[in-house]
C-alpha cells in the first residue's frame, strides 16, 4: 500500500539542469577540459564529486590533481551554481508538480527528497515548498551516490516507512536504477528510451496525478 513518495529534485520538482550545465562548463573549461551538452547528460543524477571525477577522466587529467585540488574545484563549481540559483522563484516549479504535492499531502502521504544536490534545502525554500516535505536526505552523509539505491533506502527510513510502501520519482537513468535497486516502483520523467527501466514513464510532470498513480499501482 502506498504511504510515501520520494522525489528527486532537478527535472522532477524544478529544472535547474541549465544552471548545473553552465556551472560545470565554467569549471571544466577553467582547467582546459572541453565540455558540451552531450557530455553533460552523463552527469545528471550524479553527485558533485563523482561528476568532477568524470570531467577529469574525460579530459585525461585526473592524475594531475591532488585530492585537495579536486575539493577546491568542486567548491568553485558550487559557488558558480549558488550564484545562478539565486534567481529561482516559485514560478520555476515544473508544471503540475505543486498540485501533485498538495494532492499527496491531502491524502496523508509522506513526502521525501532524495537529491544528490547539497543545495536541495535552499532550492526548496526558494520554491516555497519546504513545508510540504517530511524529510530531506543529506547527500553528504551517504556512502555511495546514485545509481546506488542508498539514498532512496535512507529516505524511506527517515519517513519511517518500508521501501515497498514508497515509490520514487526521477528524471535520470542513474536515479531510476537507484529506485529499482531499492525495490521501489519508479516513475520516470523523460523520453521512453532514457526511462526504459521505469515502471511508469511520463513525458512531463503534468501527467503525474495521484489518481493515475494509484491506477498504475493497481490500488
Amino acid at each position: 500500500m502506498l504511504k510515501g513518495i520520494i522525489f528527486d529534485l532537478d527535472g522532477v520538482i524544478t529544472d535547474t539542469a541549465e544552471y548545473h550545465y553552465l556551472a560545470w562548463k565554467k569549471t571544466a573549461e577553467a582547467i582546459g577540459v572541453p565540455f558540451d551538452r552531450e557530455f553533460n547528460e552523463e552527469l545528471k543524477g550524479v553527485s558533485r564529486m563523482d561528476s568532477l571525477y568524470k570531467i577529469l577522466d574525460h579530459g585525461g587529467i585526473r592524475g594531475q590533481f591532488s585530492e585537495a585540488q579536486v575539493e577546491e574545484l568542486a567548491h568553485d563549481k558550487n559557488i558558480y551554481y549558488q550564484e545562478l540559483i539565486k534567481e529561482i522563484t516559485p514560478n520555476d516549479l515544473l508544471p503540475g508538480i505543486k498540485d501533485f504535492l498538495l494532492e499527496c499531502k491531502e491524502a496523508g502521504l509522506k513526502l521525501g527528497l532524495a537529491s544528490a544536490s547539497k543545495n536541495g534545502p535552499v532550492i526548496l525554500d526558494r520554491l516555497e515548498v519546504t513545508t510540504l516535505f517530511d524529510t530531506i536526505v543529506d547527500p553528504g552523509k551517504l556512502k555511495k551516490g546514485k545509481p546506488d539505491p542508498e539514498i532512496f533506502v535512507k529516505a524511506a527510513a527517515q519517513l519511517q516507512l518500508q521501501v515497498n510502501e514508497c515509490i520514487g520519482v526521477e528524471d535520470a537513468e542513474a536515479g531510476i536504477q537507484a529506485i529499482k535497486g531499492a525495490n521501489m516502483f519508479a516513475i520516470g520523467v523523460g523520453t521512453p528510451d532514457r526511462m526504459k527501466l521505469a515502471d511508469w514513464q511520463v513525458g512531463s510532470t503534468t501527467e503525474i496525478t495521484l489518481e493515475r498513480l494509484r491506477e498504475k499501482l493497481g490500488e
